[in-house]
């Protein structure tokens, strides 16, 4: 059984995967540079997000979810206008709109944000997409597409962090903050999903040029 603490580094209560941290700021560098040249509303908001690191569209993913007061994980263009002030997005009103038609394609007046976030993901390559499945396959040793603290007792040792040896966390604690960073965050349940793991995974992708870098990464990082 392998000691989960090389798998994250910690700063403070919060978890990274090792050396996205760097990547993180090269990622956020380059979107603004970018920002300056696209006329692509999508990708202008994509950008924005990027420009806050791997976890930027999921932010905007919590934001979204606080503004869906009835659960229909729906958005009409009030609702969509307001979130994407509210996370500080800069958007024109025209834009906005065009974002919004795109994804309105029944012409019902509302957006599902889960379709939304999923075009919005920075797109990988299948070679990408495969080592990603092979690290959540790892994770997930039921097999049942849904990773949760149960699966990661039979695959890691959590008693060599740092934060259960000196007693500041149970084994619990240390496993569910590890699912947290890769949990959708406006639904945290302790349970990581394919879709969250992709998520995850597409905005620390999105600050590594090559194939081969990312792949070699993701070896490393996860021992596949």
């Amino acid at each position: 059984m392998q000691s989960l603490a090389f798998q994250v580094e910690a700063t403070g209560n919060r978890f990274k995967m090792p050396g996205t941290a760097r990547h993180d700021r090269e990622m956020a560098i380059q979107a603004k540079k970018n920002l300056a040249k696209t006329t692509d509303p999508i990708e202008k908001l994509r950008l924005q997000c990027l420009a806050r690191g791997s976890a930027g569209i999921k932010g905007l993913a919590r934001v979204f979810r606080i503004m869906d007061d009835d659960n229909s994980r729906t958005l009409d263009f009030k609702e969509f206008v307001k979130g994407l002030h509210d996370y500080a997005v800069l958007i024109d009103k025209e834009e906005a709109e065009k974002i919004f038609h795109i994804f309105d394609k029944d012409g019902s007046g509302t957006i599902d944000f889960d379709e939304f976030l999923l075009t919005l993901r920075p797109p990988m390559s299948n070679a990408r997409k495969e080592v990603i499945m092979q690290a959540f396959r790892k994770l997930d040793k039921t097999g049942d597409g849904v990773v949760t603290i149960e699966d990661l007792q039979g695959v890691y040792n959590a008693k060599h962090h740092p934060k259960y040896q000196n007693g500041e966390w149970t084994e619990e604690q240390v496993f569910r903050t590890f699912l947290d960073n890769f949990d959708s965050p406006y639904d945290k349940d302790g349970q990581v999903t394919t879709d969250e793991f992709m998520n995850y995974y597409a905005g620390v992708s999105a600050s590594i040029d090559t194939d081969v870098y990312f792949i070699v990464m993701m070896k490393n990082a996860w021992k596949i």
